[in-house]
């Protein structure tokens, strides 16, 4: 699996010729599946390949599993977090989280190998936040989104780590691993 980060909490997740774009800032990226964390609740009318609410989908071989953050949505924007399971890989995406989600949706989430959280402070969970939420949850990968910089989250984590291009990897790579921080230069969106 090939993971590329376009900035915010854009990620794109591709294994082969299959994809699947998280938060994508503009249409100019090709995937199979569009993931939306953010949406507006009067947005009924998803494109085909678009997934912008709670619920349970399954496409192209992917699992997603869509859960409503009804605390922290308003009438303006429902916030979504999922939890997709893809080439064996089970992927948390925290997306506009801004605070730690309570034990009965952490519970419906199954022990992720790999979560992108929030770690930029207001409107996100703060480093803190984030670093004890990780902590907590323990998946073998994580990668941050939506900061500036991230200086604050290594400290809280105690380690900071290199930013790569990419992060490419196999299921068995994530054997024995605990909360790797994986950093990604983030790519313009072309």
């Amino acid at each position: 699996m090939v993971i590329t980060y376009f900035g915010d909490g854009s990620y794109r997740f591709q294994s082969g010729e299959t994809s699947f774009l998280v938060d994508s800032q503009n249409n100019r990226l090709k995937a199979d599946v569009y993931l939306k964390t953010l949406a507006p609740p009067g947005e009924l009318s998803p494109k085909e390949d678009e997934i912008i609410f709670p619920g349970e989908y399954e496409t192209k071989g992917i699992e997603i599993k869509g859960v409503s953050l009804s605390k922290e949505s308003t009438a303006k924007f429902l916030k979504t977090i999922y939890l997709v399971q893809f080439e064996g890989v089970k992927i948390l995406l925290l997306g506009h989280a801004s605070e730690i989600p309570d034990t009965k949706i952490l519970e419906q989430l199954d022990d992720p190998d790999v979560v992108v959280v929030p770690v930029g402070g207001g409107p996100f969970l703060s480093a803190k936040d984030a670093s004890k939420l990780m902590k907590q949850m323990e998946p073998a990968i994580v990668l941050p989104s939506f900061y500036k910089n991230l200086n604050e989250f290594f400290k809280e984590f105690g380690h900071k780590t290199d930013f790569e291009e990419k992060f490419v990897f196999k299921k068995k790579d994530l054997e024995g691993v605990e909360n790797k921080v994986v950093a990604l230069e983030a790519k313009s969106e072309k």
